[in-house]
């Protein structure tokens, strides 16, 4: 039988899934100044619950609290707040979901405010523009095993504390992602060169995870169907790399791709000949990634989660149909839309409008000496920023400000970092 957004889906190891729909991770920005949960995530994650999807991944819970996505993020680093992550799992469970934590390291994609030089598997910078991000300096044998031991502990955590499976966040050109990349890695020990000592990293995770989680438990892996950077982590390396997951035996894969370099994960990587031919197969097949993960689907012992411009129910199901994918991550209409899965499921909707058609920055919006490269710089991040603030209005219990331009979702997320920053520091 073909399978539908309503149909099960049983994982390798023995737990279901009662419908196809997850609440893909999306950065939160919503925790205390020591970096734990908090009442605003609770109520964020009971609505997402209520929602009707039957797995919600969370945003990424940093490994180590002096290397941080933004300064935002739930960390599990010796700062206490156990009973936080208990209530906070039991709120994101309420409706009988699955909840798992998405956990990861940012590397060398951890913002100068946090750190002026971060981990990261070589001394390489980020190729952007200013001076967000400072210089990396190079993880020492024992820095990589102690990070390994970290991200197991942290998955035990999760276990201990109610959630029912955990991601490992491997994409993005966050840490790990880092490692797999021969530009971003440089290293000629054991951790770097061939492909198959770039994957170390990401392979002894799993298995420390495994190790501390047991056999029961859900792992996901979250991975870059490809960077889309010359010379980087490519769609052949990925088919690979999921071989040897299969071997681990994870129970998902969630397929994406970019990095802060190459930002296709979100709509808006430079023009170059691989965004070129992600954005005909966008328009062809809705999602961003579905070509590219129709070439590693083949080779997946595991099943495959794909997210990133699934639109319509019509894509979602056309997906899932020709074998494409078997779950459908949604990650910015749930920003608008916490009942979207729901609606989708009992046919009270045939798509999810994000209203990004609204978000379009106007030409002359940044005055007379704007450029087109500032303009974009300004337009993306503020599309970014505009999707993180409606998050945080959904966690004070408020409704999406639908009306909010994408400057003004510019400066409001950038005053909204300055200032959790501030209060990190003092924390």
């Amino acid at each position: 039988m073909l399978a539908t957004l309503n149909s099960p889906l049983d994982l390798p190891c023995g737990t279901q899934l009662v419908n196809r729909l997850c609440k893909a991770a999306l950065t939160e920005g919503l925790a205390d100044p020591m970096n734990r949960a908090t009442p605003e995530l609770e109520r964020l994650y009971r609505r997402w619950s209520e929602g009707g999807a039957a797995l919600i991944i969370t945003g990424n819970v940093q490994v180590d609290r002096t290397h941080l996505e933004r300064p935002g993020n739930v960390a599990i680093d010796d700062n206490g707040g156990l009973d936080l992550l208990r209530s906070y799992a039991r709120a994101g469970t309420s409706a009988g979901n699955h909840l798992w934590m998405q956990i990861n390291h940012p590397g060398r994609q951890t913002p100068k405010s946090i750190n002026a030089h971060p981990l990261a598997p070589s001394a390489v910078a980020l190729q952007l523009p200013g001076d967000a991000f400072g210089e990396p300096r190079p993880a020492t044998g024992i820095e990589i095993r102690d990070l390994i031991r970290r991200f197991a502990y942290v998955a035990s955590i999760a276990r201990e504390s109610g959630f029912t499976g955990v991601q490992i966040h491997a994409a993005h050109g966050y840490l790990i992602s880092q490692f797999l990349s021969p530009l971003a890695n440089r290293r000629d020990d054991e951790w770097g060169g061939s492909l198959q000592n770039r994957a170390r990293f990401l392979l002894d995770i799993v298995r420390a995870v495994r190790a501390a989680v047991g056999p029961d438990f859900p792992i996901a892996v979250k991975l870059n169907s490809a960077d889309f950077q010359l010379g980087g982590f490519s769609n052949e390396d990925a088919r690979q790399v999921v071989k040897w997951l299969g071997e681990q035996k994870i129970d998902l894969l969630e397929l994406s791709g970019g990095s802060y370099e190459q930002l296709v994960m979100i709509g808006a990587g430079s023009d170059t000949a691989f965004t070129a031919r992600i954005r005909e197969s966008t328009r062809r097949r809705e999602a961003y990634f579905l070509e590219y993960a129709a070439l590693i689907k083949p080779v997946a012992l595991m099943p495959v989660m794909v997210t990133g411009g699934f639109r319509t129910k019509a894509g979602m199901e056309d997906a899932l149909a020709q074998g494409a994918a078997d779950v459908i991550g949604l990650g910015r209409p749930m920003c608008v839309d916490p009942e979207l899965p729901r609606r989708l499921l009992a046919g009270e909707v045939e798509c999810g409008t994000t209203w990004e058609h609204r978000l379009a920055l106007p030409s002359g919006a940044l005055g007379p000496d704007n450029t087109p490269a500032v303009h974009k710089l300004v337009e993306t991040w503020g599309k970014q920023g505009w999707f993180c603030l409606q998050l945080i209005r959904l966690g004070k219990g408020l409704a999406p400000d639908l009306n909010m331009s994408a400057l003004d979702a510019f400066k409001g997320y950038a005053e909204n970092e300055s200032r959790t920053a501030a209060l990190l520091r003092r924390g």
